[in-house]
């Protein structure tokens, strides 16, 4: 092949013959076609108006059931003004485990319907359609955090963060949100129906219950009290409770952070073997 075609971009012919084109999981390609794969699940999104709506009015109708319903009847043991003060930071993880949700819902419905086959043929990889999929779901989880946040506030939710405590809320929040959204996808690779999906992201969402979201944990049984101190969400919504009231948190950031790496790192390679696995 002569130098010229080289210029000109044709696949280089090997001497067997077979045109090797250039591999799309590198490099540019990836984030190019990252983001085209973001811009697609973010349409859906807008289209799926019921499931936008549901993952939105269900933590705020939560945070409202807990606060004026039970929450004069709970008594958590502290010195927090009002049980709202208590209460919020759970919600807010709880809003993140709805959201991370739908994407188990989106990604298997895409291996059902076919179109990942369509994908290949224009040599997009199973890395960006994840992805695509998983920031299109951190983009409307920070909207839905928004939006329980500001109800929060309306019902007497009063943050002392201070600029860097602020910061670190954030940066939580960000990792779990990326961390359940990925989990989301390898359960929609891993369920056959999109039902099956949506079942499935039920045990995900159902973490934060035994945690000390809304009570604290020395109130629960024995047995429940030591799954409920070692599981992932307690660590976060311990920090997130604790910068929000500027009150001293030590280490408890730190191990939410290593939590969610590690789920994130677990998450990335099964959704990735499970997608070559799918798609032989």
């Amino acid at each position: 092949m002569s130098d010229t075609a080289v210029r000109r971009g044709n696949p280089a012919r090997h001497t067997d013959g077979a045109v090797r084109r250039p591999d799309p999981g590198r490099g540019p390609g990836r984030l190019t076609h990252t983001a085209v794969m973001t811009a697609r699940a973010l349409r859906i999104s807008s289209r799926n108006t019921d499931a936008l709506i549901t993952s939105l009015a269900l933590p705020i109708m939560l945070m409202l059931i807990f606060v004026y319903f039970f929450g004069g009847a709970i008594d958590t043991g502290t010195d927090y003004d009002s049980y709202v003060m208590y209460v919020v930071p759970g919600v807010l993880l709880l809003s993140a485990g709805f959201g991370a949700a739908t994407t188990a819902t989106a990604v298997s419905e895409d291996m059902k319907g076919g179109i990942i086959d369509r994908f290949r043929s224009l040599d997009v990889g199973g890395t960006p359609v994840l992805a695509g999929h998983v920031a299109a779901s951190t983009v409307r989880n920070l909207c839905a955090t928004a939006l329980v946040f500001g109800v929060a506030l309306l019902i007497g939710f009063r943050p002392a963060a201070s600029w860097s405590g602020w910061l670190v809320v954030g940066g939580v929040l960000v990792a779990y949100i990326v961390a359940l959204s990925w989990i989301s996808a390898a359960i929609g690779m891993l369920a056959r129906t999109p039902e099956a999906a949506s079942g499935f992201t039920f045990f995900m969402s159902f973490l934060p219950y035994p945690s000390s979201a809304f009570v604290p944990t020395e109130n629960m049984p024995d047995w429940l009290h030591g799954f409920a101190d070692h599981q992932p969400i307690t660590p976060a919504i311990e920090s997130l409770r604790g910068l929000l009231l500027g009150r001293d948190v030590g280490s408890t950031p730190w191990i939410a952070l290593a939590w969610a790496a590690g789920m994130l790192a677990v998450a990335i390679g099964a959704s990735g073997t499970l997608f070559r696995i799918r798609t032989r």
